[in-house]
């Protein structure tokens, strides 16, 4: 074993079953640490009861479990919650919680910083720092566990029962740390959350699609807003690399792929931008064929921003056009402008290293 202790929080079974076979310890006893770090939640290797004592000792020396800290907590008047995680190398990400009747949904970071430039966001004005680590990841989920005191992992009603990966970041250019992350969320012996509880969001990596239908089978959300490429080009600059024709074949694909039953596409209502009747219709065009559901998003400003929302009228007409069609078009509530936690408007102040010569 190395100097450097492992943190437990970011390991699944094979890694947990290598570990005790370089302690020299049955394999089985990876599910019991599995179980005490992702089920029950402890804090300390010496709450894992389970475990004899000169083994817990043995952990101890080689293994951490640290938690990302919580810098700060900002609460909307609509309950919505917004949490800036500090890192151990002093970068920072948020993760939002937006409490409804029926359900909590936990809004999760993938990278400090984003890869993408998308016009409208205000986590596109801040540069790639990093990809988030899969402990980082897990982190975000086990800290808001922590706050609501959910553990061990309920059964029924949760302050948490949904996952959506729309927070700062590229989920799906994080792939590797994503996809372990997502299979430790989703095992049933963790934190036990279905896949159908959690809600991927691309702006269009389309080699990446049919990865994550096949290996993770979660649902799909796709960041749209745009069905010309001449202003998807312009509002989502992925969309030069892969263009509409490319995304849609791949998004088509990705229910039967994946046993999904719909896929979401997100679409945030720009005035005098994308919300004409005509982009509606187009839309429809577009999506045909697909089961699908959009969700109209009302743009929510940030300082610098150069769009305006559309009006509660566009955006109505909007809707008619796409339910008449067949689509079901929620406009979406925002929730924590006050705290900039609605969609599009997370941001971090970690900053990119410079590179030394």
């Amino acid at each position: 074993m190395t100097d450097v202790k492992k943190n437990l929080i970011g390991t699944d079974i094979n890694d947990l079953q290598s570990l005790c076979q370089t302690l020299n310890e049955p394999k089985f006893r990876a599910q019991q640490i599995f179980d005490w770090v992702y089920n029950k939640g402890v804090r300390s290797i010496d709450d894992m009861q389970n475990l004899p004592l000169g083994f817990r000792e043995q952990l101890a020396q080689h293994c951490t479990l640290d938690r990302s800290q919580v810098k700060s907590v900002m609460t909307s008047k609509d309950g919505t919650q917004k949490w800036l995680l500090h890192f151990a190398d002093g970068n920072e990400a948020e993760c939002v919680h937006i409490p409804e009747k029926t359900r909590g949904t936990l809004c999760i970071s993938s990278q400090v910083g984003c890869t993408l430039t998308c016009t409208f966001c205000h986590t596109g004005t801040q540069m790639l720092v990093r990809n988030l680590s899969v402990a980082e990841l897990l982190g975000q989920v086990i800290s808001a566990r922590d706050i609501f005191g959910e553990w061990p992992t309920p059964i029924g009603n949760r302050h948490i029962s949904n996952i959506v990966l729309m927070g700062m970041g590229e989920p799906l250019y994080n792939y590797d740390n994503l996809s372990k992350a997502l299979k430790i969320m989703m095992d049933s012996k963790g934190l036990g959350f279905s896949r159908q509880k959690i809600t991927l969001s691309t702006s269009g990596v389309v080699p990446m699609i049919d990865k994550c239908a096949e290996d993770l089978k979660v649902r799909l959300a796709i960041s749209l807003h745009a069905v010309r490429d001449d202003l998807r080009n312009e509002i989502v600059p992925i969309n030069r690399k892969y263009p509409l024709k490319e995304l849609m074949e791949s998004v088509r694909r990705y229910p039967d792929t994946s046993s999904t039953k719909e896929v979401t596409f997100e679409y945030v209502m720009l005035k005098g931008v994308n919300d004409s009747a005509s982009d509606a219709r187009e839309l429809v065009k577009l999506i045909a064929g697909i089961p699908a559901k959009i969700n109209l998003i009302p743009f929510n400003p940030w300082p610098g921003s150069k769009y305006e929302r559309s009006t509660a009228d566009v955006i109505k007409k909007f809707a008619e056009i796409l339910e008449r069609s067949g689509y079901r078009s929620p406009i979406r509530r925002p929730r924590g402008q006050d705290i900039f936690a609605a969609c599009g408007q997370l941001k971090s102040e970690s900053k990119r290293a410079c590179r030394t010569k």
